[in-house]
């Protein structure tokens, strides 16, 4: 049962930083879908990504798991069951919740969940890697080592997809997207209160990219061929793709 996301519905005396702790984990669900413009969709592509890129013999890893949603999409639409998904997530409320989750749906896929840290996991033997906005709260300068490290592990024509919440060059059409979030909010439901509350406690611990400087990032790991394969509002999806040998 999917829980209300109601913890920013009162003035909260000292807000702190965001962190996924029990309380956000519990609410997880509808405070994405709520939150995330095009959510739902990123999830579904990504599982026909999945059957596309994943290959027999080799590994699709999900960095920054939380409650396995991407995961979920893919041993659904993955037809190869000589494969293995590896999930990762460095909160212990979000992976005791993954574990349920990924236990209530029986597939052929085998699937590890791991309470780790996404830096020092080993990415070998891939041909997909899902990061599902999940960059966004690392460290800056802590990203482009772990994209190196993602594409050593992946084999040639494998793909990594990297959703994540942008920011604009443009201030004209970063503002007009700002607002336009907001307002999608507004309309799930959210105060005003709440939209403040949560926009302070993120703003230390969610550093945001342009979508110029994730394709940059890319392209010095060694991937050729990167692009927006989705968009809604300040919210997108890349995908970058491991040029086979010869190409």
């Amino acid at each position: 049962m999917n829980h209300r996301d109601d913890l920013f519905s009162a003035p909260i005396a000292s807000l702190g930083d965001w962190t996924f702790d029990d309380r956000v984990a519990e609410v997880f669900p509808d405070m994405i879908q709520r939150s995330v413009p095009g959510y739902s969709n990123i999830i579904s592509m990504i599982g026909m990504l999945a059957g596309r890129f994943a290959r027999v013999g080799t590994q699709i890893y999900d960095l920054g798991c939380a409650l396995g949603a991407a995961t979920l999409v893919m041993r659904r639409t993955i037809h190869h069951t000589d494969c293995r998904i590896i999930a990762v997530d460095n909160s212990p409320a979000m992976i005791a919740r993954c574990r349920r989750h990924i236990e209530a749906f029986r597939a052929e896929i085998p699937t590890e969940i791991v309470e780790g840290d996404i830096h020092t996991v080993p990415i070998e033997n891939a041909s997909l890697v899902v990061l599902n906005f999940t960059l966004q709260f690392l460290e800056p300068e802590q990203r482009q080592t772990l994209l190196n490290r993602i594409y050593r592990g992946l084999n040639p024509g494998g793909a990594v997809v990297l959703s994540e919440k942008f920011s604009f060059q443009d201030r004209c059409i970063g503002s007009l997207l700002f607002d336009m979030h907001h307002d999608f909010k507004r309309a799930n439901g959210y105060s005003e209160l709440e939209i403040s509350q949560k926009r302070s406690m993120l703003e230390n611990v969610m550093l945001t990219d342009t979508v110029e400087v994730h394709k940059q990032r890319l392209a010095a790991a060694g991937f050729g061929h990167a692009e927006v394969w989705f968009q809604c509002f300040n919210f997108g999806s890349l995908i970058a793709i491991k040029q086979e040998s010869g190409q």
